[in-house]
């Protein structure tokens, strides 16, 4: 199986959710199907069916972060020092040409992107459509909803 990049800030936040899912939600989930148990008849018991859904779905989100982690070639981004060109882990600020508006991004690994907080994966149309490139670029991006220009407003590496 292919390594995937991450972040040593992602890696930090998948093993912090592990954690809370095996330290916190684990036990509650094993209390509540005691407890469910501990009122008869579990054929028409909804409090154990709807617990022992969630023990499932917990233990494969437990799985999957595992495995992700364990398949995981964490980057340090601090230290990399690409000269200015956009890779992986790099905090790039945009300026959209046509609005004047401006956003910043991370490019992250897939399992870590999250758009609401700005995490973008690499793997993703438009991180593809950064990379490579260096501050100061322009470069017009196809999305679904039409062309947009950007500029490449600063590029930093921060860990």
């Amino acid at each position: 199986m292919k390594r995937s990049p991450m972040t040593t800030q992602g890696a930090a936040r998948l093993r912090a959710e592990v954690d809370r899912l095996k330290g916190i939600e684990r036990p509650r989930i094993t209390a509540a199907i005691a407890e469910a148990r501990a009122h008869g008849d579990l054929k028409e018991n909804a409090e154990y069916h709807a617990a022992r859904e969630q023990q499932s779905f917990v233990e494969g989100r437990i799985q999957e972060l595992e495995a992700a982690l364990s398949y995981a070639e964490v980057i340090d981004v601090a230290r990399l020092n690409p000269n200015g060109r956009i890779v992986f882990g790099a905090t790039v600020e945009l300026s959209d040409e046509d609005s004047g508006d401006q956003i910043t991004y991370q490019i992250v690994g897939d399992l870590e992107a999250d758009i609401k907080q700005r995490l973008i994966s690499v793997s993703s149309p438009f991180a593809r459509a950064l990379i490579g490139k260096s501050e100061g670029d322009s470069f017009e991006f196809c999305a679904s909803n039409g062309t947009k220009n950007y500029e490449i407003v600063s590029v930093r590496y921060q860990g």
